[in-house]
């Protein structure tokens, strides 16, 4: 039987489409996020609903699981700086997994004409975003290119050399909200051939989920809630990483753990206001990973 993904949009792409195109309308600085392509990417009728701050709060606090809405949003927020931080030291190519509604290569391109960016995904996902561009007559830059892929069943390496992808070139590797959907073989086959493809120097962001979680221990801050969620949606978490163990995961690929964000951190970073005051509380369940080729 075909997964649900093999035949519909995914629908955590579309809910983290959803909560960035909401953050973009949000007053409080600490819940802005800067993706203004999102709204959109959504149908036209949901807009103008995003103005009012009583369904904005009724989504992050009923409709969404517990922090999920805030970890969204700095999780967008850390990535956006990492990709900006690459394209800054010339990074000669950025290749974003499971890409979904991800808008990085259109609204961070400034400074990234020189940049190669490859956005992989599975193709009614990928079809559905472009189509979205072109009714919104978006276009995209000369250095975007896609390449549609079920990474569980095509294989990646021949992929990136049809797309001319040169790993000779230092390059960031996004992995965002994917790993804890691929079954840990291909996460295995995904960081070996990143681990092959990257040059030294390159860097890889991404974010998983804690091992624990996949066992349902509810060790962790709104874990009941995300977990139905997934669940409901069809696409089931099956991969995970023990709390702690993460530089022993990143060694078997040649990576060093650069920097790492757990829920309590990413609140400091992104959701403390002039005063100090923790603006909003994070869903415990992931950690974001910056890490380098050595």
């Amino acid at each position: 039987m075909n997964r649900r993904i093999e035949s519909t949009t995914s629908r955590t792409a579309e809910m983290t489409c959803l909560s960035r195109a909401i953050s973009v309308f949000e007053n409080n600085n600490n819940y802005r996020c800067a993706d203004y392509i999102a709204p959109m990417l959504l149908p036209s009728g949901i807009k103008p609903f995003l103005h009012i701050g009583l369904v904005r709060r009724l989504f992050a606090n009923v409709i969404a699981p517990k922090g999920i809405y805030e970890y969204v949003i700095s999780r967008t927020k850390y990535i956006d700086e990492m990709y900006e931080r690459a394209l800054s030291e010339r990074f000669g190519q950025i290749l974003i997994f499971g890409a979904g509604f991800d808008t990085r290569a259109i609204r961070i391109k400034d400074t990234n004409e020189n940049t190669k960016v490859f956005e992989l995904d599975v193709p009614v996902t990928q079809l559905a975003k472009i189509r979205q561009y072109q009714n919104r007559k978006i276009s995209s830059p000369k250095n975007l290119q896609y390449i549609a892929i079920d990474f569980d069943k095509e294989s990646l390496p021949i992929k990136l050399d049809e797309a001319g992808f040169d790993k000779h070139q230092r390059s960031l590797f996004i992995l965002e909200g994917l790993i804890m959907y691929l079954q840990p073989k291909s996460v295995d086959e995904t960081f070996s051939i990143i681990q092959y493809y990257a040059s030294n120097g390159s860097r890889i962001v991404f974010d998983y989920v804690y091992a624990s979680v996949l066992r349902r221990e509810g060790l962790c801050y709104g874990e009941e809630g995300i977990s139905q969620i997934v669940s409901g949606a069809g696409e089931q978490w099956h991969f995970g990483i023990e709390k702690g163990e993460i530089e022993q995961f990143l060694q078997k690929y040649s990576l060093k753990l650069v920097d790492q964000q757990d829920s309590k951190s990413l609140e400091k970073r992104y959701f403390t206001n002039k005063s100090g005051k923790i603006m909003g509380r994070i869903n415990g369940t992931h950690c974001i990973i910056t890490a380098e080729k050595v």
